[in-house]
């Protein structure tokens, strides 16, 4: 779980990682429901984002920035694209990003 938040926490703050295929797989059901969660700002939506997620940072930067800008969104917040093998153990590699990102 503690593998979810951090890759979660790394994805919201900076809106894009390069991670393994298998990892950005587990991970992007957790991130979706975040911003799922994160739509709706309010009291009860802080509290539950809190609790997915430790990293205080990233809880606000959901309900402030993220949420709204997929108000209207009704899913696929995320996108990931294939970079290849990675270098040292032929691991397959994916960059993994929120989709309408603004400035990428």
């Amino acid at each position: 779980m503690s593998l979810l938040r951090s890759l979660a926490a790394g994805l919201l703050l900076h809106e894009r990682i390069r991670t393994t295929a298998a990892k950005a797989r587990a991970v992007r059901p957790f991130v979706e429901r975040c911003i799922t969660i994160s739509r709706a700002s309010g009291l009860s939506q802080r509290r539950a984002l809190t609790a997915l997620l430790v990293h205080p940072r990233a809880v606000q930067k959901l309900l402030e920035v993220i949420g709204p800008r997929y108000r209207t969104r009704p899913g696929g917040y995320t996108r990931m694209t294939r970079l290849g093998n990675r270098k040292g153990d032929n691991a397959p590699e994916v960059l993994m990003e929120l989709v309408e990102t603004r400035g990428a």
